[in-house]
């Protein structure tokens, strides 16, 4: 089973750009789907974007046009690009397998196992 590794969160201002990144420990060629996720504070964790190995690509209503997420498989390498970041997008990102699933909420059980996530906070 791969393993997930995020990386990139930080501390930005109400309008500013981050790139969180996602390393498998081994190759994501045969994951049809690949999906970021996050979790704020006192909430349900939701599926945010996906991306599939044919390149459709879907998004969470409250991101669309903000977020563009991408995948390199040859890096074994999903991407977050996230501008025109908001308060509201503050939370602890992860990525992990989306095959079946669309943006929202998710039933966090029905995975074996998660990352440790990267903090993203948005300041006002």
């Amino acid at each position: 089973q791969v393993q997930f590794v995020e990386s990139g969160g930080g501390l930005v201002q109400t309008g500013g750009s981050l790139r969180l990144s996602c390393t498998g420990s081994a190759s994501i060629s045969s994951i049809f789907v690949m999906g970021w996720y996050r979790q704020a504070p006192g909430k349900q964790r939701e599926l945010v974007a996906t991306t599939s190995l044919h390149d459709r690509i879907n998004y969470l209503d409250s991101v669309k046009g903000r977020f563009t997420i991408s995948r390199d498989n040859a890096k074994r390498t999903v991407y977050l690009q996230m501008d025109s970041l908001k308060p509201e997008d503050t939370a602890v990102y992860y990525c992990n397998t989306a095959n079946g699933l669309g943006p929202g909420l998710i039933d966090t059980t029905r995975f074996a196992s998660w990352g440790q996530g990267t903090q993203v906070t948005v300041s006002s």
